[in-house]
């Protein structure tokens, strides 16, 4: 599935990139802030931008959104690294 938005001209030439990326920074914009919501995982934010989830972790890093990261997804990485 796709989606299209219709952003005013205005609006997009008040963007702080050039012409060519706007689309791109929207899309980040958008995967950043439905993650920080909580409204997507961390994965999905990921696929939507093309990154590995490495990559944008670093992304959300540089602009210090905090990770999602449960005691029970602890707990489950703790029994990963010790093998059982």
């Amino acid at each position: 599935m796709s989606v299209t938005l219709n952003i005013p001209d205005d609006v997009a030439a008040a963007l702080p990139v050039p012409e060519l990326e706007r689309q791109s920074y929207l899309l980040k914009e958008m995967a950043c802030m439905l993650y920080a919501r909580g409204v997507i995982s961390l994965g999905r934010a990921a696929e939507m931008l093309g990154m590995s989830k490495f990559e944008f972790g670093l992304e959300v890093g540089s602009r210090g959104i905090a990770r999602h990261y449960s005691e029970a997804d602890f707990e489950a990485d703790l029994v990963y690294a010790g093998g059982k």
